[in-house]
């Protein structure tokens, strides 16, 4: 990748399916199962969760294509309004960075959205300078907008000793294992969705049933008060009767107030995923 003049941002990024020099890198020799052991290594891991299934994404982008580093970054909501991405996953060199953030309008990866295009990039120190991090300068990048109904972000890999990485092949690996994960992540969310309304209509069944269960205590507990309240020997009695009626009463609403919380819970939860 080469530039008339270095971006005193210290970014350089162009569209990669564009990039003439990029296009004309001879593809370098690689196994021919290299797609098929990073799919396996994605599927072996698709059952332990989402974030087990983002690492080893990096993981295998790292070892099929004999990047430096590689990872996932997402975007994510600061709190205020503000948007960042999150380097949720990483391998190789930047695993140090690990929950790292960048901004979202300042950076590669928003570069990489704006454009939805598959970049070719570089970075250099006045980027890190920036961040105020102390990093070797990537010498050839390839960023790949990654979203989808549940997020959005990019997966990319780098080299810091080549200026010539990667290549097409090593491209097209990346967007179908890319596409694969997100596919995974997709699955992982829906299914969360799923459990989750069972959950609430589960609780919503249960919480129906002990209303209708307070219904009787409650109102043999109105009738033993009023019983205790016409006075005579069987006061004591009946005062002990609307005690236990009211513990039965209490313990009911208890358990109501508990699968309320829950149910409260579950949508949060939700609304969160």
């Amino acid at each position: 990748m080469t530039s008339a003049a270095a971006d005193p941002t210290g970014m350089e990024l162009r569209n990669l399916l564009e990039d003439e020099e990029f296009l004309r890198r001879r593809p370098r020799p690689r196994g021919a199962n290299a797609d098929l052991d990073a799919m396996r290594r994605l599927a072996a891991v698709f059952a332990e969760g989402e974030e087990i299934v983002l690492q080893e994404l990096a993981n295998a982008a790292v070892a099929c294509t004999g990047a430096d580093s590689a990872g996932i970054s997402l975007l994510e909501d600061r709190g205020d309004g503000t948007l960042r991405f999150r380097w949720v996953a990483v391998a190789g060199s930047f695993a140090k960075y690990i929950e790292g953030t960048t901004p979202r309008f300042f950076s590669p990866c928003g570069t990489c959205l704006d454009r939805n295009q598959p970049q070719l990039y570089r970075v250099t120190k006045p980027y890190y300078d920036f961040l105020g991090i102390h990093a070797d300068p990537i010498q050839d990048g390839i960023l790949i907008p990654w979203q989808n109904k549940w997020f959005q972000g990019t997966f990319w890999a780098v080299s810091h000793a080549s200026a010539s990485a990667f290549d097409v092949n090593d491209y097209t690996l990346l967007s179908t294992v890319a596409e694969f994960a997100s596919q995974a992540v997709c699955h992982h969310f829906h299914d969360q969705q799923l459990r989750a309304k069972e959950k609430l209509a589960a609780s919503a069944a249960m919480a129906n049933d002990l209303a209708h269960q307070i219904n009787n205590p409650l109102q043999g507990l109105t009738n033993t008060l009023f019983l205790a309240k016409q006075g005579g020997a069987a006061s004591a009695h009946y005062i002990e009767q609307a005690t236990e009626e009211l513990a039965e009463v209490t313990e009911l609403v208890r358990r109501l107030l508990s699968l309320n919380r829950d149910a409260t819970s579950t949508t949060s939860d939700d609304k969160a995923a």
